[in-house]
């Protein structure tokens, strides 16, 4: 019997985090080393996002941050979305930002928006959450969820686990 992955908000220290984003840096779209220094980008994501968590014991195995720091509650920024390469496909991604717009919307934020490269695996997981077109700049899509609408695909039981991502 697998046990499921432990949620948490907010828990990882800058070291578990930069640690996750290394481990995952060759999943992203370009790889993530291209675009950001890791260090400084775990840094910041520890300091500023609010982070939803999927852990194995010691191990960060999934991560979602978001930027909710506008103070008229206007859009949520979604930073980051990561599960290592050996634990995707089982819905932890879908989880953790399902528990992120959740959170977002009990902020009262109208809106989430994210960029994506346009041939990144994650988009299928992004519009199966209802996220829609809001522009693009060459290969990045500007995507945008309506938060005062529920999110699609979330039934009962995904609400239940949105809530135990909760602190």
């Amino acid at each position: 019997m697998t046990v499921a992955p432990a949620i948490a908000r907010n828990r990882a220290r800058p070291a578990d985090v930069e640690a996750h984003l290394t481990a995952c840096a060759q999943s992203f779209t370009p790889p993530l080393g291209e675009r950001r220094a890791i260090p400084d980008y775990a840094a910041k994501l520890a300091a500023r996002a609010e982070r939803f968590e999927a852990w194995d014991g010691p191990t960060l195995i999934g991560l979602v941050a978001v930027y909710c720091n506008d103070p008229a509650r206007i859009a949520a920024f979604v930073t980051n979305v990561s599960v290592l390469p050996t634990r995707t496909g089982i819905g932890l991604g879908r989880r953790l930002l399902a528990a992120a717009i959740t959170h977002a919307r009990d902020l009262g934020f109208a809106r989430m928006a994210l960029s994506v490269d346009r041939r990144a695996a994650a988009l299928r997981l992004y519009r199966g959450l209802g996220f829609t077109d809001d522009g693009r700049d060459g290969d990045t899509l500007h995507l945008r969820l309506d938060l005062r609408t529920p999110c699609p695909g979330a039934g009962a039981a995904s609400q239940q686990r949105d809530r135990e991502a909760r602190p």
